[in-house]
């Protein structure tokens, strides 16, 4: 049996030990689990970190309490969404490539409250339902509103904060009407209302 060099073991274990992003990550992934099986208010601390395959003490170096983790998660979900658009806006600068990407592109495959809409949903109402953390609601669609807005000012449509003002709440929309009947909502109802727009514009134009 080889003999490891001086330092190696330290080495090795710091090779395997999980980075602070990949343990939240199996807590994001985990907490959406335990949401759905649960329920947010009943699911626990412990619950939690045991799906993920933690110990408590991981859970606590990472968040203060389950209020912050559902921010944290929520933050994470609008990270992706404007990391996800911005590398689509680098390569489609036209508003027909960008809704032609947009439509063929999935964002979802790795975001938990991506794959799991009504989660979401709910995770935002737990939030806003707290003032002290409603303010941490309005940054991040304040962020979301400027990133459509800067989508709509590169490639040339109307008044950018109004449109993503408007945009941002056809999304939302859609996306609560197709969890309350979906056969009458599509899963792409939101990007053929972009079309539907663009035809209009067309028209009028």
């Amino acid at each position: 049996m080889g003999v490891l060099p001086e330092g190696g073991l330290h080495r090795l274990e710091e090779e395997t030990r999980p980075t602070r992003e990949e343990t939240r990550e199996k807590l994001f992934q985990a907490a959406a689990e335990v949401f759905e099986e649960q329920g947010i208010g009943a699911a626990s601390i412990e619950a939690i970190a045991a799906a993920a395959g933690l110990t408590r003490g991981a859970f606590y170096s990472n968040f203060s309490d389950k209020d912050e983790l559902i921010i944290a998660m929520l933050e994470d979900h609008v990270d992706r969404s404007i990391r996800h658009h911005r590398e689509l806006l680098a390569h489609h600068r036209t508003p027909d490539a960008f809704v032609a990407a947009l439509r063929a592109s999935d964002r979802n495959r790795d975001d938990p409250l991506g794959r799991a809409p009504l989660l979401h949903i709910e995770l935002i109402l737990f939030a806003a339902r707290s003032e002290r953390r409603r303010p941490e609601l309005a940054k991040r669609l304040r962020m979301r509103r400027a990133l459509v807005a800067e989508i709509l000012a590169r490639i040339g449509i109307g008044d950018p904060a109004q449109g993503s003002a408007m945009l941002l709440a056809l999304e939302d929309g859609f996306r609560l009407h197709r969890l309350i009947d979906p056969a009458s909502t599509p899963a792409d109802s939101f990007v053929r209302a972009l079309d539907e727009l663009q035809r209009l514009k067309a028209v009028r134009g």
